[in-house]
């Protein structure tokens, strides 16, 4: 049994700085944030889209797309999760290493609200 497991490709993800992610959002990248709504109301990077974690087996089309799909959360626990799950449907995604903590940490500017 093990040796049939072991011929099954494993899609793993990268991780990514906030740095990192700076440079990808300013040449289009995409970033979907997957803290629940209150946390992303209170600050978040701007331009990222929520999809709360809960609701990430049933959103896998939203990361999607042209390139890789950046995940952040508050400081990178539930968005590697996600980006496991993501990766084990064949989806490409780079993990946010620090979330959005890290990201406020940097000096980048936020957004609040719904935006």
């Amino acid at each position: 049994m093990y040796g049939q497991l072991a011929s099954i490709p494993v899609m793993t993800f990268t991780d990514a700085s906030p740095a990192e992610l700076f440079d990808a959002l300013r040449n289009g990248a995409r970033l979907i944030d997957v803290r629940e709504p209150a946390e992303y109301e209170q600050a978040h990077v701007p331009g990222a889209q929520l999809v709360p974690l809960s609701t990430v087996p049933d959103s896998v089309a939203a990361f999607t797309g042209d390139g890789p799909t950046y995940v952040i959360c508050q400081s990178g626990g539930r968005s590697a999760a996600a980006c496991d799950f993501l990766a084990s449907q064949g989806v490409t995604v780079i993990n946010v290493a620090g979330g959005t903590m890290g990201w406020m940490a940097s000096g980048f500017d936020v957004a609040t609200g719904q935006e």
